[in-house]
């Protein structure tokens, strides 16, 4: 089962438990949103600061004065080896404007190209273990075109009049404007871009806070009407953190005290904090018994690129807590020996197709509900990365169905329903008013509902 079967599957259950319109992270080029326009931004003509749209880190492509107008917007994101293979990477969707091949003469011909529009280059393209990048697609008309490097944005664009125009330059230069679970100002203040009679200035930044020496910058930069971008001033926003610290558990996992903290939000974020950490062990053990056991390379890369999500999302709810007055304790884990392949898949059944799926629906749910923003926008970024890690687990579990007995899948199938039956008391324990209203958490009720519904359609 893929990310994007999940993703719809979650939309239809937070539907169908909460009675709510919906429109998940990831899933935004349908029908419902709003077309782009040529008037949909409006020429900066005087100076000052105006607010920009984000949504998932990334600045929303609207608001823009291109002429003529393109039906649709998309950004998506991808990741990829520092190796880069030849040939163009499709991207997942994190943030749209528009109709989808709106005023195509054949739009089921246009939709298809769209859905498997690769790029062969990357705008804020940021490597490490592995590679994230971004392009744009875009339709207009017949035309279905990735838009992948500098030069290509600026044709598209042209003139760069609008406060969002500047922020997407800005971001596909490499500097972000959008937070990404750490908060841009004091109380979370939506992040803005300032206007003068010649430029734009942006305030953008790089880096991730995860380790000594490896601090979150705040850089100033300008952007022309040519759309040229130019770093004037760099500071320290945030200083790297020493250790890292949401999430599957791995083989070993040993229990941690949280430290003494009283504000419930604290302990909540240090120990997913602590869970966090630990998946990052977990998903590299994981590509390690996956390849030890001939899965595909697919399946292997994938995990190990969970793992590199696993190391931000430590940090993003690090931070969190630390806001909260708590300290995550680092996560303590056995050094286990590899394990037979049944083993694997029994702890991929329990971790993966039970306890992360479920966890990837309740972070959209913190997505739609926290009152919070700051964790609202962590959680947007969150749970579409754990939607992708859950979407592996059950990936596993469909290329490893072949090679079993009946036996053995009976067995996996009783290991599901008790890790559901241990997860069900775990939803039903009453939680603290702060976590459901600010940090968006379900209540029991609701949340024995959305588990509920996940029964009936992936554990029956």
């Amino acid at each position: 089962m893929n990310a994007h079967r999940l993703r719809r599957l979650f939309s239809r259950t937070l539907a169908a438990s909460l009675a709510t319109p919906l429109l998940l992270s990831g899933c935004q080029s349908g029908a419902g949103a709003k077309p782009a326009a040529p008037d949909a931004g409006q020429a900066v003509t005087a100076s000052g600061p105006a607010a920009i749209d984000c949504k998932g880190g990334v600045p929303v492509p609207g608001k823009l004065t291109i002429s003529p107008a393109p039906d649709f917007i998309e950004v998506r994101g991808m990741e990829y080896r520092v190796d880069r293979p030849k040939g163009p990477i499709v991207g997942n969707p994190d943030a749209a404007a528009g109709i989808a091949c709106h005023s195509a003469t054949n739009k089921n011909a246009c939709l298809d190209t769209l859905e498997h529009l690769g790029a062969t280059h990357s705008l804020n393209e940021q490597c490490e273990h592995l590679c994230y990048g971004y392009y744009l697609a875009v339709t207009r008309g017949d035309e279905v075109a990735a838009v992948d490097t500098l030069q290509s944005l600026r044709t598209l664009l042209g003139t760069i009049d609008t406060a969002q125009e500047a922020a997407l330059m800005a971001f596909a230069a490499g500097f972000n404007p959008c937070s990404r679970g750490f908060r841009v100002g004091p109380r979370g203040e939506p992040p803005v871009v300032t206007a003068s009679p010649k430029d734009f200035e942006v305030i953008g930044y790089t880096g991730d806070g995860c380790g000594e020496g490896k601090d979150i910058l705040r850089h100033t930069v300008r952007v022309s009407a040519a759309g040229e971008v130019a770093e004037v001033k760099r500071e320290i926003h945030e200083k790297g953190a020493p250790s890292c610290m949401v999430g599957r558990r791995p083989v070993g996992l040993l229990a941690t005290e949280a430290g003494g903290c009283e504000d419930a939000r604290g302990r909540y974020f240090a120990d997913v904090a602590r869970l966090e950490a630990a998946s990052i062990q977990a998903f590299l053990r994981l590509r390690e018994e996956l390849a030890l056991h001939g899965a595909d390379v697919a399946l292997q890369d994938a995990a190990l690129a969970s793992a590199v999500d696993e190391v931000r999302h430590a940090d993003v709810t690090s931070r969190l807590a630390r806001r909260f007055g708590a300290v995550p304790p680092p996560p303590s884990v056995a050094d286990v020996p590899p394990r037979p392949l049944i083993e694997v898949l029994l702890d991929n059944a329990v971790e993966g197709c039970v306890r992360e799926t479920y966890g990837a629906l309740v972070a959209h749910h913190q997505a739609l509900h926290a009152e919070d923003p700051e964790i609202r926008e962590a959680m947007a970024v969150i749970a579409e990365d754990e939607t992708r890690h859950a979407g592996l687990s059950w990936d596993i579990n469909a290329w490893a169905a072949p090679k079993l007995s009946q036996a053995e899948r009976d067995t996996l199938r009783e290991a599901r329903r008790q890790a559901l039956a241990v997860l069900r008391a775990e939803v039903a324990v009453p939680l603290d008013a702060r976590l459901t209203a600010e940090a968006g958490l379900p209540s029991p009720a609701v949340g024995l509902a959305l588990l509920g519904s996940l029964e009936q359609e992936l554990w029956a």
